[in-house]
């Protein structure tokens, strides 16, 4: 059974260390950059993901009203900004909501195994920015998987065995440096045709160590062959090569360049490391051991996560851990001096257990992992690719008939469909909240009205206190009729 609301409680937005910090520092940042680079400002997206943060969850910028039919009782729901990318609120609704949808509607019952290819720094640098060069390097990659899980098929007699994959382009690592890295869940075995055209799955065993290094090598030179043919090849001698985003934004590729490198690109330290808490100079640098991965010339494969059929909730789990937003607020701690600790979520091979940031170094990060607008990081290759002969019956292989996906309290399906997911409905998923259960009287929470209005805000929330819940009767009117509740529970 979920919790009821009477467990949830909204977050406070204002009081949040990544809040504090990017409020009190933007102007300083912005101005300081604008220095950097001759009076050229960052591109106006980057901004503009800052100052739409600052609007998120803070109910002076607009909310929704919900109110109990049975007793009266009244909740406000702030907005959120939708932002892609550093917002921990908004990131983890994303990160939710693409999770269950993989797992519902993409991505069959049989055994899932991660391949996670990270990439040399030089080419982190280089994928950071152009999009349509990152997903060709992840096409070389995926083809070269795909390759691996056919010729691997046919020792079992399947000769036309097709696998497929869903791959998230990570633009983060765990200290907030801009790092693009491919996660692929690769379906651990092939479909293929049976009698009578039946599709059947045939699972594969685990590769091997030696088989992972075999991969690996293969796509490092396919891709340094894919960067020579397109003259992007970041390991040519004379370096003399053009770069678009310095063309663009001078100041954005400083601070992606020294982001990639772990350093500090702005103030007095710019180009030294950022400062990092327990570190020992002299702890001596072990390749690991762990089993199912390789190293090669900067490239990096590691191929030992796998989820067998039966564990949905595992493989929701393991999207989750993919699609997660780069920073998480209970991860982040102000000092009193201002500065902000990042503590990692495990300790780095030097002995690192957190990183020290001055406040236009914090920013400086988060600006760095903005991804440009409208891109897709999240792909799909082989039978789950999107025109797929085989992609409407792979995607259901194993279903029962009867299961539905439960995704919608609050929402029209007939006019969202099952892409979007409402707020509540995500709310009971990842953390078993009943979030439009009345705390007063058991009752249902039921949109009346969104309120965008400057002046029906600040009557609103004047009459209220400030207070998000009101008991008895309703805070004064706001202009319009209610809106849909698909329009606002599930945006």
């Amino acid at each position: 059974m979920s919790r009821s609301v009477g467990d949830y409680r909204p977050r406070d937005a204002e009081h949040a260390v990544l809040y504090r910090v990017i409020d009190e520092h933007l102007g300083a940042f912005l101005e300081t950059t604008r220095r950097q680079a001759d009076g050229v400002p960052l591109p106006a997206f980057v901004e503009q993901e800052f100052r739409d943060f600052l609007t998120c969850g803070i109910l002076a910028h607009g909310f929704a009203r919900l109110r109990c039919s049975e007793c009266a009782l009244e909740r406000l729901a702030p907005f959120s900004c939708k932002g892609r990318g550093f917002c921990p609120s908004c990131g983890g609704r994303r990160m939710t909501e693409s999770a269950a949808r993989l797992v519902d509607g993409v991505l069959p019952r049989v055994p899932v195994r991660q391949w996670v290819l990270s990439l040399p720094y030089r080419l982190r640098y280089l994928l950071a920015w152009d999009h349509g060069l990152a997903r060709a390097v992840l096409a070389v990659s995926v083809r070269v998987l795909l390759g691996f899980q056919r010729h691997r098929a046919r020792r079992y007699g399947i000769r036309a065995g097709r696998s497929g994959s869903v791959t998230v382009i990570q633009r983060f690592g765990g200290g907030l440096n801009l790092n693009v890295h491919f996660h692929t869940l690769l379906l651990d075995g092939v479909f293929f045709e049976g009698q009578e055209g039946a599709l059947e799955f045939r699972p594969l065993p685990p590769p091997t160590d030696d088989e992972v290094g075999g991969v690996l090598a293969r796509i490092a030179a396919r891709v340094q062959r894919l960067l020579r043919r397109r003259g992007r090849d970041p390991w040519e001698a004379d370096g003399v090569q053009a770069d678009p985003l310095v063309d663009e934004s001078p100041t954005l590729a400083g601070l992606s360049s020294a982001s990639v490198q772990g350093r500090i690109a702005l103030g007095p330290h710019a180009g030294a490391r950022v400062w990092r808490l327990g570190d020992d100079p002299d702890a001596p640098w072990v390749l690991s051991t762990v089993p199912r991965r390789a190293h090669l010339v900067g490239f990096e494969l590691h191929a030992n996560v796998a989820v067998p059929a039966t564990d949905r909730a595992r493989l929701e789990q393991l999207c989750r851990y993919l699609l997660r937003p780069a920073a998480a607020q209970d991860r982040l701690r102000r000092l009193d001096d201002g500065r902000v600790v990042l503590m990692l979520k495990s300790p780095w091979a030097d002995g690192t257990r957190q990183l020290l940031f001055e406040p236009l170094t914090l920013l400086e990060k988060l600006a760095a992992l903005i991804p440009r607008p409208r891109i897709n990081l999240v792909l799909y290759h082989g039978v789950l690719a999107p025109h797929a002969g085989w992609r409407a019956r792979v995607v259901t292989y194993g279903v029962p008939p009867a299961v539905a996906s439960p995704c919608s309290e609050a929402s029209d399906t007939s006019k969202s469909g099952p892409r979007h997911w409402a707020w509540a409905a995500l709310m009971r998923r990842a953390f078993d909240l009943d979030v439009l259960a009345c705390p007063r009287c058991g009752g249902r929470l039921r949109l009346i009205a969104t309120v965008e209005d400057p002046e029906a805000i600040r009557a609103i929330l004047g009459a209220l206190g400030g207070w998000r819940e009101r008991e008895g009767r309703a805070p004064p009117g706001a202009a319009g009729a209610p809106p849909s509740p698909a329009g606002v529970l599930g945006a």
